[in-house]
């Protein structure tokens, strides 16, 4: 079959985010994403193709990027929000101008994300690919060679633009220097340096942490939640330490290795503490009392332990050799609490400002929050259980 070009992404996305949405409305998203699957077959041009957005369609009917598809799963799944898993990109010099290269792509249900790793002109290929498929991820290995080194070279992720995945890269020297680097879909590619900012590791994780914290919608959601039921500024203060204490411990025994908690369950458990949140918003509301109302920092700090896994699946998930552990947990802990702090200080800022102004909600829109919050949470229970039992079969 001739090669076929993939249209742009905005052309493609409606038709076929509308075909996904009622494909799932008639069953399960397991189904529903096996039905696109089997519509859709893409193959990605392999790494010396000239025109990357040249695809071979083997079935279906109108063209479509696979990493749309990919992009709507993660979309209608953004509810699990602690699930997104970056790739990771390691160059390891093991003489002068030679390289071992580890490339790791998350699956998603199965289904490899269509990344593909491009380096600029001068980089050429010992070895063939060889591929190793995990449980969770698909690894790519490789030598290549370049005359000078990889510095003043380029790396591009094509496809990283359709998707909301990072790309972690590791470049180790073969004096033992590491340096760590960070691709995204708003900037899918970059030059080497010849000489590497001493900051710019912890940089890096400091952002992904940030990150981490800002698309994390059911973390956000229980901060939100635990600020709708403390009654004052110093309570606030003593119940998000508390929450953050609780899952730094967490993040950190995680991240080294101690102790794990299976993905689904853990999305559950967090799933059911936004929940738990709901009642006690309509009693604070409603001027009653309760346990957690009174001592909301021992709420806090039980489902900040629970937080804690979700944010480790963050650095768990790139690989990091043991001696990088210690740097990468500081600096991206120090991250998360930026982005809590911010999101916290802009909730406290809007509250002034709704009462400087003196506006007066309605009596739905007051009540609006505390039903949100109790909505989305048994929505979430509910999802997460079913895909729960689904796994299990």
């Amino acid at each position: 079959m001739t090669p076929t070009r993939v249209p742009a992404f905005e052309e493609v996305e409606p038709a076929v985010r509308t075909e996904w949405m009622a494909e799932q409305s008639a069953g399960s998203k397991r189904r529903a994403f096996a039905i696109m699957r089997a519509r859709y077959e893409i193959v990605l041009p392999d790494s010396g193709a000239k025109d990357s957005a040249t695809v071979m369609v083997t079935k279906g009917t109108p063209s479509a990027l696979l990493g749309l598809l990919s992009g709507i799963l993660v979309y209608g799944s953004c509810t699990q929000a602690h699930e997104s898993r970056p790739a990771y990109l390691e160059l390891k010099e093991i003489v002068p101008g030679r390289y071992d290269v580890l490339w790791r792509t998350p699956l998603w249900s199965g289904m490899r994300l269509p990344l593909a790793l491009k380096f600029s002109d001068g980089v050429r290929d010992i070895t063939e690919p060889a591929l190793q498929e995990l449980p969770d991820s698909l690894i790519e290995r490789r030598l290549i060679e370049t005359d000078g080194g990889l510095a003043g070279k380029s790396i591009t992720i094509d496809g990283l633009r359709a998707t909301i995945t990072d790309v972690f890269v590791r470049i180790v020297g073969a004096d033992a220097s590491t340096r760590t680097l960070r691709l995204t879909p708003a900037a899918p590619s970059l030059v080497i340096e010849a000489a590497p900012d001493r900051f710019q590791a912890a940089a890096t994780y400091i952002r992904l942490g940030v990150d981490r914290i800002l698309v994390g919608v059911d973390h956000l959601l229980f901060v939100l939640g635990l600020m709708l039921i403390v009654r004052d500024r110093w309570m606030l203060l003593k119940t998000i330490t508390s929450f953050t204490v609780a899952h730094s411990i967490t993040l950190a025994i995680a991240t080294l290795g101690y102790v794990s908690a299976p993905l689904a369950r853990l999305n559950l458990a967090m799933a059911l503490s936004i929940l738990f949140l709901g009642p006690e918003i309509v009693r604070r509301q409603r001027g009653e009392t309760s346990r957690t109302l009174r001592h909301p920092w021992l709420v806090a700090s039980a489902f900040g332990l629970l937080h804690g896994f979700g944010f480790a699946s963050g650095l768990t998930a790139l690989g990091l050799s043991r001696a990088e552990i210690p740097e990468a947990l500081l600096f991206f802990n120090v991250g998360a609490e930026i982005g809590q702090v911010f999101f916290v200080l802009l909730i406290i800022l809007l509250e002034h400002s709704f009462h400087t102004l003196e506006i007066r909600w309605p009596r739905v829109m007051a009540a609006l929050p505390c039903y949100t919050v109790g909505g989305l949470g048994a929505f979430w229970t509910i999802q997460r259980t079913v895909m729960l039992i689904g796994g299990l079969q």
